[in-house]
């Protein structure tokens, strides 16, 4: 089995691929085809050689291009829990009319009933299940493979397990680490050793030396600005481009952003301090 990671937007997406086929897990915003497709390039696979596109959730910057990824042979998998989730997005996009978007064709996805989620990834030559994992939304789903890999979409970071203890998200993750993970990988962050998760994606020590030469109000200009770039489609690279700031904070921004309903930059600040101490 391979693990293909397709960084081309804010959204980290990943292609699975087993010894009979190919899975696709999440995709980005819409407007970003274009760059997930030159991803997809760059590591040699096109998208007609993807089997199934499987995604964490419905918020659309996990599903924005998911029907015109389907439009070049990949098919839609929703699981049960889904179902009622799948055009949740629609409405979103139809107020944004200059973000080109294709709603999801509902009789041409193919429907699992969450028991049959073992089955449908050995298909495909891949062991392991589908697990409904509610705690960001409730159509949440993860990838759980047997060797102990899991794709958590945006289920909050164990880093901040201390934040959601007695809630929904930490229910979900005391079920998920009684299978014993190895390798977590998230949606909008770094993916994650198990062995080292009470302290992950710290800074190095360059990058350490630059937090701390900013002030709190540098940080705090500086998290707005990557915030409004976010707003307009930047992808990570463009943004650190336009910034200077490392990737590892303008990632860690983008996904407290992304993942954390209403949270301002200081709510984002005060987070990305939880992570690191």
């Amino acid at each position: 089995m391979k693990i293909y990671e397709l960084r081309y937007s804010g959204t980290n997406t990943y292609l699975i691929e087993g010894e009979k086929g190919r899975i696709l897990f999440d995709t980005g915003w819409a407007g970003t085809f274009p760059a997930f497709c030159r991803a997809a390039g760059e590591i040699g696979i096109p998208v007609q050689e993807m089997d199934y596109i499987l995604l964490s959730h419905f918020h659309p910057d996990h599903m924005g291009i998911a029907q015109e990824i389907a439009e070049l042979g990949p098919v839609i998998v929703v699981m049960e829990v889904q179902s009622a989730f799948i055009h949740e997005s629609d409405a979103i996009f139809a107020r944004n009319r200059k973000d080109h978007y294709i709603p999801i064709v509902d009789d041409k996805v193919r429907r699992l009933p969450m028991s049959d989620g073992r089955a449908f990834l050995k298909e495909l030559g891949i062991d392991g299940e589908i697990l409904h994992t509610p705690g960001h939304s409730d159509d949440s789903i993860s990838l759980c493979l047997d060797d102990g890999t899991f794709f958590v979409g945006d289920l909050n970071p164990l880093y901040e397990l201390e934040l959601h203890q007695g809630t929904e998200i930490g229910k979900t993750w005391a079920r998920l680490l009684a299978m014993h993970p190895k390798t977590l990988y998230y949606g909008h962050a770094r993916k994650a050793v198990l062995e080292n998760w009470e302290n992950p994606g710290k800074y190095g020590e360059d990058q350490e030396a630059q937090k701390h030469q900013r002030t709190e109000k540098d940080l705090y200009a500086l998290t707005v600005r990557i915030m409004k770039y976010i707003d307009k489609k930047n992808s990570l690279d463009q943004i650190r481009r336009k910034t200077g700031a490392d990737r590892t904070f303008i990632e860690d921004v983008a996904r407290m952003y992304l993942t954390h309903q209403n949270v301002g930059p200081q709510g984002i600040l005060d987070r990305i301090e939880i992570k690191n101490r």
